[in-house]
């Protein structure tokens, strides 16, 4: 039987937020932050220029040209500090982005392209290319403020609280550029990647409903209507909980999400099956479902274990023949199913605060998930006893801590991989010490 999260009773969980399609927009793109912070940078600067035009007004209003003439001085100094700074941010910018360029390449290739959203997503990789642009643009906007004329009656500008901020913005530039080189060279390490994969796995799965105080799910009756996708193909990222709920209410209706999260929809094929009366209308329903290009870990509760499971397939390919990193995915594999292993799955029940169930939606259950867990490492992994003993006690590790239902997977995926060693292993020597149980693989 099908084990099920609830939530119910008057204070129900709070639900995740629903996914905001410009927000992804902007954090997948890298077009925003540098924009916004060049038009920034240019407001600040009609700031600056303006006090600066107002402290030579004042001067020459007080009759204090002497004061104002080390100031013509004091600028034209300035002036080549702000033409250097202005020609090595051009340079500064180049070398960062043929970091970023390389950083990304490394990763693909290494580790698996699913990993690249880190890269694209790296707040301080924006930041610093932020920063670094909308310096360029204030050193030129600067270097149009400087005075022709040494007169210090006939001057109308000097840029000295410009020259101040230049200063501060290169000091800006520098310190996240530091930041920058730090936060690309962890993410270049997979310790770091597995585990930064690892944490949003666990953060997704702390916001699914929990079990339930008691009962069973009700039998939701005969299909009345279906609802079928009407957008563009593309994966499914997000369910608005909160609107279908709301549509559901208002309709005396009971949704049941088709496909999961992390499906290809493609066009006119269900998403939505409703029990108990007509069909919502679609205006009702707009904007319930967010498809994308590509998953994310947005509601997804497999898609950290897809991860794992991709980079320990990438590490034990001929080509990269790295079976340690396949060992510290598994690490966190298992981490991840022992979270998840007294926790309700297969499907989640959302009901409104007067405990009517208004919302079914499936989510993998702990079969799925530990095959999407094991069950292609465990292939590859025959030829390196580093990886199948980190398998067999990662297996017995989930034996002592699932409850007795759900060892039948466990067993079945120990069982494989004992048939699969046996017909792989030369001797029973090499057979026995690639079946040892060892937390480090061979250490």
């Amino acid at each position: 039987m099908s084990d099920w999260m609830v939530t119910q009773g008057p204070l129900p969980r709070r639900r995740p937020r629903a996914l905001s399609p410009l927000r992804e927009h902007l954090r997948d793109t890298f077009w925003f932050a540098p924009t916004a912070a060049m038009a920034g940078v240019f407001v600040v600067w009609l700031v600056a220029q303006e006090l600066d035009a107002a402290l030579v007004r004042s001067l020459q209003d007080d009759g204090d040209y002497d004061t104002l003439a080390e100031l013509l001085r004091f600028a034209d100094d300035a002036k080549t500090v702000v033409s250097a700074v202005g020609s090595a941010m051009m340079t500064f910018i180049g070398v960062v982005f043929s970091i970023s360029l390389v950083a990304v390449q490394m990763a693909s290739g290494q580790f698996t392209p699913r990993v690249v959203r880190l890269f694209v997503r790296s707040r301080i990789t924006k930041a610093t290319f932020a920063v670094f642009l909308a310096t360029f643009v204030l050193t030129l906007l600067v270097l149009t403020s400087y005075d022709s004329s040494p007169d210090p009656r006939a001057a109308t500008s000097v840029p000295l609280v410009q020259s101040v901020l230049t200063l501060v913005m290169v000091a800006l530039s520098l310190l996240l550029f530091v930041m920058y080189v730090n936060a690309t060279l962890r993410l270049m390490r997979v310790s770091h990647v597995i585990a930064r994969i690892a944490a949003e796995s666990f953060r997704v799965a702390a916001l699914m409903p929990g079990p339930a105080d008691g009962g069973a799910a009700p039998g939701l009756g005969p299909v009345t209507a279906w609802i079928a996708h009407d957008g563009p193909g593309g994966v499914l990222r997000d369910v608005h909980i909160a609107r279908l709920m709301r549509v559901a209410r208002g309709h005396g209706v009971v949704l049941r999400l088709v496909p999961r999260i992390g499906d290809f929809l493609v066009p006119g094929t269900p998403v939505l099956a409703v029990h108990g009366g007509a069909a919502p209308p679609r205006r009702a329903l707009r904007h319930a479902l967010s498809v994308g290009v590509e998953r994310t870990f947005h509601q997804d509760l497999a898609f950290g274990l897809r991860q794992l499971s991709d980079i320990g397939l990438r590490a034990l390919s001929p080509a990269v023949n790295d079976p340690t990193t396949a060992v510290q995915a598994l690490d966190r594999v298992v981490q991840i199913l022992a979270t998840l292993s007294r926790r309700p799955l297969d499907a989640a029940l959302h009901r409104d605060r007067r405990g009517a169930l208004r919302l079914v939606q499936p989510v993998p259950g702990w079969a799925e998930l530990v095959d999407l867990g094991f069950a292609e490492v465990r292939v590859c992994a025959t030829g390196s006893p580093q990886v199948t003993r980190r398998l067999v006690a990662g297996l017995d590790d989930l034996l002592r801590l699932v409850p007795p239902e759900r060892r039948a997977p466990l067993l079945r995926h120990r069982e494989l991989l004992r048939q699969a060693v046996e017909r792989t292993a030369p001797t029973a020597a090499d057979r026995a010490f690639a079946l040892r149980p060892d937390r480090q693989g061979i250490g």
